[in-house]
């Protein structure tokens, strides 16, 4: 069974494949039905829906400030 992880916005994440810069770490900006991220290295934005960053999350680096 795939393990499910959990995450809030804010947190860092780390992908399954690097983005274009070369890291893997980004940043949660929405949660919804879409999930936008932020790279940390060169601030690109993303959206991806749900099932597909469920499939491409590899873990939570950091958790967020509440």
């Amino acid at each position: 069974m795939a393990e499910t992880v959990n995450y809030d916005l804010g947190d860092l994440v780390e992908m399954k494949k690097p983005h274009a810069c070369g890291t893997n770490a980004w940043v949660i900006n929405r949660l919804g039905a879409d999930i936008r991220i932020t790279c940390s290295a060169c601030n690109r934005t993303i959206m991806l829906t749900r099932f597909n960053f469920d499939k491409r999350i590899k873990k939570v680096l950091k958790k967020a400030e509440k």
